[in-house]
């Protein structure tokens, strides 16, 4: 690695760690980021910043995806590029940013984990429900997919919140939004069973172990879903999330506008819920190709 490009790399860390006073994991970060950038450009025979190009730092970024790197990941290294090139120009040291007009955009956002309806039947049918802890269990796992719910919105749940009668729960999402979100007939009964083989007066809707009252932690929401996940044989890596994004794809591949899905899932812009169209697409395409004498 030549001399003059580490040195920008160090006078550019100095200038975040005693101007910029950021933290040291966040200095690391930045660091190593840069090396990466400066090895990848070293085998291009570029020895100077001012022979970049944007072409450069586009094939930059396919190297590090060819290499399997997170799509944060490499989000993440754009950023420290974009922010070196600023400071450089900042300084003097480089005429121009050719960066300015580089978006940092959520590069190749992988298509959401989502289980299949086959599979979502599975995992709600495995918790024990002669046991109490399995009937809470299943009325998790039914709210979670019958909602869409966020877990921190599934755990922050009352029991106020949650009205049995007309299918509807409310709940209080980012930035402490509100919405009203239906149930759906099996989530609804399996809630109704579980309160009433539940004690306690307390208004927290899913409590945790018996002997300790307090409300149940995402962690513990987490730990429960991995554990039907393996009864049911599944062998896909999920998450509460997992629901979530089941929820919407679902909802999406029966024909649902993707407003009220954006509703449903309390998204701000509609630009996130997108994601899922990819999703339905490919299921649209698949019964396309699968149907049609042509295709």
């Amino acid at each position: 690695m030549t001399t003059s490009l580490q040195e920008h790399v160090k006078d550019f860390i100095n200038y975040l760690s005693v101007e910029k006073q950021l933290a040291k994991n966040s200095l690391l970060a930045y660091e190593s980021d840069l090396k990466k950038y400066l090895s990848f450009l070293e085998s291009k025979k570029i020895k100077n910043l001012a022979q970049v190009t944007r072409s450069h730092i586009t094939q930059f970024l396919f190297y590090e995806k060819a290499r399997k790197q997170e799509a944060s990941s490499i989000a993440r290294a754009l950023v420290a590029v974009k922010l070196l090139h600023r400071f450089l120009v900042k300084e003097g040291k480089l005429k121009e940013d050719i960066t300015s007009v580089l978006e940092s955009p959520k590069l190749w956002k992988h298509l959401p984990t989502f289980l299949t309806v086959k599979e979502m039947g599975s995992i709600l049918s495995a918790p024990n429900m002669r046991k109490p802890n399995g009937i809470r269990d299943r009325a998790i796992l039914e709210l979670l997919y019958a909602t869409g719910l966020r877990v921190s919105e599934l755990v922050g749940l009352r029991r106020s919140d949650v009205n049995l009668e007309s299918g509807f729960l409310k709940c209080s999402g980012k930035g402490g939004k509100e919405r009203i979100v239906p149930m759906g007939r099996s989530a609804r009964e399996c809630v109704r069973r579980y309160l009433k083989k539940r004690n306690g007066e307390t208004d927290t809707l899913f409590l945790g172990s018996k002997r300790a009252r307090e409300r149940l932690s995402r962690q513990a929401v987490w730990q429960l879903i991995k554990k039907y996940a393996k009864q049911a044989r599944i062998k896909k890596e999920i998450t509460p999330h997992t629901f979530r994004h089941s929820f919407a794809t679902h909802l999406l591949e029966r024909g649902a506008d993707l407003r009220v899905v954006q509703e449903l899932l309390g998204h701000a812009d509609i630009s996130t819920t997108q994601i899922y169209t990819h999703v339905s697409r490919d299921h649209l395409r698949s019964i396309h190709q699968k149907f049609h004498p042509r295709a």
